[in-house]
């Protein structure tokens, strides 16, 4: 298989602009939601027509600039075989559509890109040892907040440096997390998580949105977050922000190089023992 070349900051410039193609689209329906059809995916899991028009303005910019990206996306599916590619997309077009049905204003675009194991990011340099998220988009049009990163090039919001928060203790952290809705196989573990949780630090929220969660940990909003049972495309561009802020991002059950089956743990690095013991230990 013949290895692709890709400039990062064009493919960064890319999901800049796709995200905010989409977020005007959703901007459009949120001003009217008597335009909006509603479907089920499954139970509490809600697509509406604004999910879909953003993501179809998301995959034109991104096939007409980056045609030799493959593409995972929430509403369309998968492009060729992925799993198999150097490098993919993973598209969420509307993170938290249940708060955007609802009126409520948090919500985000979220584009990430992996890279296969193998592969050569920076020249001169050993190639990746696993498949690693290496540029992450979110995109909060509520509040006109662009976050980005690139592997080893630090994490910004509209183009100022931040890192994760300064938080020394478990006690003294502000935890965000996301429970069960749609899958409930894991509830009593993630509770038991939840009850300790409550315990033993300054608060928990529960915002609706995990890529706006991992970005305002990012930035320092929140000093950790977990959730169980995502998808790949919620987490993937929230995992760049967060690694590349300074913080750590890892799977819950630590088998999974990045949180792709949607099990995720992710803190300041001065938490990140205690907090992961601590939602560990209740598995």
């Amino acid at each position: 298989m013949q290895d692709i070349k890709v400039d990062f900051y064009h493919a960064l410039e890319t999901a800049t602009t796709a995200a905010k193609e989409a977020a005007s689209i959703l901007t459009i329906y949120a001003q009217d939601h008597s335009k909006l059809s509603i479907s089920y995916k499954s139970r509490n899991d809600l697509v509406s027509q604004a999910d879909k028009d953003a993501e179809q303005a998301i995959l034109q910019v991104v096939r007409e600039r980056t045609p030799e990206i493959a593409i995972v996306a929430e509403e369309s599916g998968n492009s060729d075989n992925p799993d198999e590619a150097q490098f993919a997309w993973f598209i969420d077009p509307l993170d938290g559509t249940t708060n955007f049905l609802h009126g409520i204003p948090h919500y985000a675009v979220s584009i990430g890109l992996v890279a296969r194991a193998g592969t050569v990011l920076i020249p001169n340099t050993p190639p990746l040892e696993v498949n690693t998220p290496i540029l992450g988009v979110v995109y909060d049009p509520n509040r006109q907040e662009m976050f980005s990163a690139i592997y080893q090039d630090g994490c910004f919001l509209n183009g100022q440096r931040i890192y994760t928060s300064q938080a020394k203790s478990l006690e003294e952290s502000l935890l965000a997390t996301g429970v069960p809705f749609r899958d409930f196989s894991f509830e009593e573990a993630y509770m038991r998580g939840f009850n300790q949780a409550i315990h033993n630090t300054r608060g928990i929220r529960r915002l609706g949105s995990a890529a706006l969660d991992l970005a305002w940990v990012a930035c320092g909003r929140f000093d950790g977050y977990w959730e169980m049972g995502l998808a790949p495309y919620d987490v993937c561009a929230g995992t760049v922000l967060v690694r590349e802020a300074g913080g750590v991002v890892t799977d819950i059950y630590e088998k999974e190089p990045w949180p792709r089956g949607g099990h995720i743990i992710a803190s300041t690095k001065s938490i990140e023992a205690a907090f992961g013991n601590l939602i560990r230990a209740q598995l």
